[in-house]
């Protein structure tokens, strides 16, 4: 049996022949190309690749790119064939780094990224749309993710020939798979080191853009890490983005942030930093358009994106405020607790002056529509209090001096609309009451006084009873 190297000298000897002898009019040798990409499915035959092989390729790809470039110019005469040739380069190419540093670093040193990456360029800018030039485009990418996997050498000189203009023409490119593989070489090439670049003015429309792709195409699991595993880690890109981003695309990024917060996985201390500093920048700009969320009260608003920006914020800061390690920063955050009381104050009143999706209702019209943006929004408010006042004294007395008490208690009935607002009060006034007597007392004293309905308190499991004198709010223990 002739051994690998033996079996990959033939091939290339042949390939060399058409190569050299290539002139106007002779048509592309893909099958030659096509044996060596199925040679290069075997370890040993990538392990016995000579740098003469790539050499060989770099040629046949810099005559491809003329030739696509000279044809595509004229109406005389179709690249197909040679955008059949760029194909098979690519994939043979995809094929001879699998598992093979040796040989990513061997293309890197022959030039064929700087190559594929011209050739690409040409393909993203073309008008011609046909699947000749959607292959090739796509084949390339996946050869420039192969070479680049794991190897930083090869990482750097895709990201300084590639970034921003080919990544920009991927993110923003028609088809699904150009937008995924081209965010998988994005991904692969972003290293620490690259992200002051995207910060850069003239350079954030390729961050902006990861985003704007995602919201085409959410299934790209490629554009959401590079969210969730890259943006995420620095804040302050995360603002500029958040900034330049339309309501729709911010609600997006917003639901990949809560993505990212669900994780219940172990954070690393510059992490669990980043998204404290994103926490509090959350806090801010739910403070800042709280009041459009009055817009859904309207009987055509009810996708509304501004609103729908801030429901999405308020998600995010409900289970940022569930997790101990975020809890703290959002507790002393500045002016977060007063915006939640208002919030909740102004959208009580909203839904008794009309009948509105702020309305509590335990009719079928209004509790049936489940998909209104703006269903258990309220219940969302309370839970944000309620966390934000687990164990913290000072917001404990906030809420008395704010008046929130009683309004907490006025929005503990059951609601179709806020599935859970029950629950969601009674865990409050838990929080509110835990050793605050002032607190406990305020609520044993609206029982006696009328404003807080009794049997509010007992559906939430309390009851206000006089001992010494003295009324004191206690749990009823259910048998």
């Amino acid at each position: 049996m002739a051994a690998p190297m033996e079996h990959l000298t033939a091939v290339w000897r042949e390939l060399e022949t058409w190569e050299i002898g290539c002139t106007d009019g002779v048509e592309p040798d893909v099958d030659r190309v096509r044996r060596v990409t199925e040679l290069f499915k075997e370890a040993k035959h990538r392990e016995n690749a000579d740098e003469k092989i790539f050499t060989l390729l770099l040629k046949i790809l810099s005559r491809t790119l003329g030739e696509i470039q000279a044809k595509s110019a004229t109406s005389d005469s179709s690249p197909e064939c040679w955008l059949d040739l760029s194909t098979e380069c690519f994939r043979c190419l995809r094929n001879s780094c699998v598992q093979c540093t040796r040989n990513q670093n061997t293309i890197r040193n022959v030039g064929l990224i700087e190559e594929t990456v011209s050739l690409i360029k040409v393909l993203s800018s073309s008008s011609n749309c046909s699947e000749s030039f959607l292959v090739a485009f796509r084949c390339g990418l996946q050869f420039l993710g192969n070479v680049a996997g794991g190897n930083q050498g090869s990482q750097n000189r895709i990201w300084n020939h590639a970034f921003p203009q080919l990544f920009l023409s991927c993110l923003t490119h028609e088809d699904e798979k150009v937008a995924t593989y081209g965010s998988m070489v994005l991904f692969t090439c972003m290293g620490e080191d690259k992200m002051a670049d995207l910060m850069v003015s003239a350079n954030l429309s390729v961050a902006v853009n990861v985003i704007t792709a995602y919201n085409k195409w959410p299934n790209a699991e490629w554009l959401q890490l590079i969210v969730t595993d890259r943006f995420l880690r620095y804040p302050e890109l995360l603002k500029q983005i958040y900034a330049s981003l339309s309501h729709s695309d911010r609600v997006v990024l917003l639901e990949l942030i809560m993505t990212k917060v669900s994780d219940k996985s172990l954070l690393g201390v510059e992490e669990l930093a980043s998204l404290q500093k994103i926490a509090e920048f959350l806090s801010g700009c739910f403070q800042s358009q709280c009041r459009a969320v009055l817009k859904l009260a309207g009987p055509t608003h009810c996708d509304e994106q501004e609103a729908v920006v801030v429901v999405r914020l308020l998600d995010v800061l409900c289970e940022m405020t569930s997790d101990s390690e975020h809890l703290t920063c959002l507790q002393s955050c500045p002016g977060l607790l007063d915006t939640v009381v208002e919030t909740l104050r102004m959208t009580h009143l909203v839904g008794k002056q009309s009948t509105n999706i702020f309305t509590s209702t335990h009719t079928a019209s209004l509790g049936s529509d489940l998909t209104h943006a703006a269903v258990g929004f309220k219940a969302h408010l309370v839970r944000l209090i309620a966390n934000l006042c687990y164990r913290n004294k000072d917001n404990q007395d906030k809420i008395y001096e704010l008046d929130g008490i009683p309004l907490i208690l006025d929005n503990c009935s059951i609601d179709d609309n806020n599935p859970f607002l029950n629950q969601w009060a009674f865990y409050a006034i838990r929080n509110l009451t835990e050793h605050n007597e002032r607190n406990q007392g305020l609520i044993a004293n609206l029982e006696r006084q009328g404003p807080a309905d009794a049997s509010a308190l007992a559906n939430m499991g309390l009851e206000v009873e006089e001992r010494d004198g003295k009324l004191v709010l206690r749990s009823i223990k259910k048998m």
